[in-house]
């Protein structure tokens, strides 16, 4: 009969690292697109803000690097996980218009200076919702007997 003393002193993260590895490179990658957003790649996001919007490229890009800051270091702390999970989730569909109007204004920005660059990148936001719910969904209970 298994030690089950053993199975309760695992940190949670040691019982799913795979899931653990992604919420935390993903919140590292959150983390550094939002200090870009402050600095060195600022003109870069302007790109992706869509035309038309009341606000000023430069103000949105601003609060969305902060936002971006803020989802990324909670999502690395692991503080209510499934809940910033969706909320982080939420996020990459709410910027997903900027990518859409990027492609359709044919603007320029981190290299995506053909339609066929920006078209091509579109799909590639569904792994980023995807792995936002996965790395910090449910955890399904052991049945070890």
């Amino acid at each position: 009969m298994p030690d089950r003393s053993l199975q309760t002193s695992q940190p949670a993260g040691a019982r799913y690292p795979g899931r653990t590895a992604v919420r935390l490179i993903l919140g590292s990658a959150l983390a550094l697109a939002g200090l870009s957003h402050l600095t060195f790649a600022r003109e870069e996001f302007r790109a992706q803000v869509p035309q038309g919007l009341p606000i000023k490229e430069d103000t949105t890009v601003l609060a969305s690097g902060f936002v971006e800051i803020g989802l990324g270091a909670t999502l690395m702390s692991g503080w209510r996980k499934q809940t910033v999970g969706k909320i982080v989730a939420a996020f990459f569909v709410a910027v997903f218009p900027g990518n859409i109007s990027q492609w359709k204004n044919q603007r320029d920005g981190f290299g995506l200076d053909t339609n066929t660059k920006r078209l091509l990148r579109l799909p590639f936001q569904i792994p980023l919702i995807a792995a936002a719910l996965w790395s910090t969904g449910p955890r399904r209970p052991s049945h070890r007997t």
